[in-house]
């Protein structure tokens, strides 16, 4: 049964990637039983946990890493989730079928049914974060769940910063946006405009809760990652919970962790009724929304 009066606890799974797949799992797993021992009832983990970031070139050998949903992985958090009840959240890469590819996460409720899948809509092409090479775009839309413990919406890493992504997963009525992520720094650049990207997805993140009148909650990967040697990518880490105002509820530093923090999710009306975007917005007026870029 959902905690009494609303009360829910989130854990957040900030960790480092090993180079072997099966370490990654076992060490997961581990520490999602540590986060429902200590009491988490919805546990979420990092993007793209089980593997380094692979993105960081374009390389076919890659794509062997991929698995099906749902599949080995996913049917062993649907046993956790089922012994400790609690809900479970795991980015993956997902083989959908000869040739196509998703950046995916599976939704498990506290009976350890497998209640949906998100597949990452928009897809990244930058230096180090070659994501169009591995990853079709999704074709599921924006999604939220009813769990046991609340109504969830899941979106990952790049699409953290589309404000059409978290409002239309909040008017699906989620009530908890989930962002598993996969962020850092390339460390030539870190001193020059380190600290201002950091924010900038900080920042981004919390207007989500405050436009839609939610809980965000984000979880990043920590560690500097060289799998084709160079200077490769530092993650930043700095995991967070925001509350429906946009306020820091909690966050993590560089270092792993499992982040954990009690959320009220009355707080989610009380917020929309006081602070009514969702009844003030004017649905008669966005259509050119629709359009890439618009005629002076």
């Amino acid at each position: 049964m959902p905690p009494q009066g609303q009360q829910v606890t989130l854990g957040l799974i900030q960790a480092k990637a090993n180079c072997d797949p099966a370490i990654n799992l076992s060490e997961t797993l581990a520490k999602v039983e540590r986060a429902a021992r200590d009491g988490a009832n919805i546990v979420c983990t990092q993007e793209l946990f089980a593997t380094e970031y692979f993105c960081q070139s374009e390389d076919h050998e890659n794509f062997r890493l991929a698995e099906t949903i749902p599949g080995p992985t996913t049917k062993a958090f649907q046993r956790l989730a089922k012994r400790f009840e609690i809900v479970v959240i795991i980015s993956l890469f997902e083989k959908r079928g000869s040739g196509v590819y998703h950046n995916s996460a599976a939704i498990i409720d506290a009976d350890g049914s497998l209640l949906g899948i998100y597949r990452k809509m928009h897809i990244p092409d930058d230096p180090l974060y070659y994501e169009k090479f591995y990853f079709t775009p999704g074709d599921l839309g924006f999604r939220s769940w009813k769990t046991r413990f609340g109504k969830i919406g899941v979106l990952i890493c790049w699409d953290q910063w589309y404000p059409e992504a978290a409002r239309l997963t909040a008017m699906r009525g989620a009530e908890i946006l989930f962002y598993p992520t996969a962020i850092g720094w390339h460390p030539s650049e870190k001193e020059q405009y380190g600290e201002q990207q950091r924010n900038a997805w900080e920042t981004i993140q919390r207007s989500h809760a405050v436009a839609n009148g939610c809980y965000v909650a984000s979880v990043n990967r920590v560690g500097h990652e060289t799998p084709i040697g160079g200077d490769g990518i530092e993650f930043w880490g700095n995991s967070f919970i925001a509350g429906t105002s946009g306020e820091i509820l909690s966050q993590a530093g560089l270092d792993e962790t499992v982040l954990l923090q009690k959320v009220d999710l009355c707080k989610v009306d009380a917020t929309r009724t006081h602070w009514p975007f969702l009844r003030d917005r004017r649905i008669d007026a966005y259509g050119e929304i629709t359009k890439r870029l618009l005629d002076e």
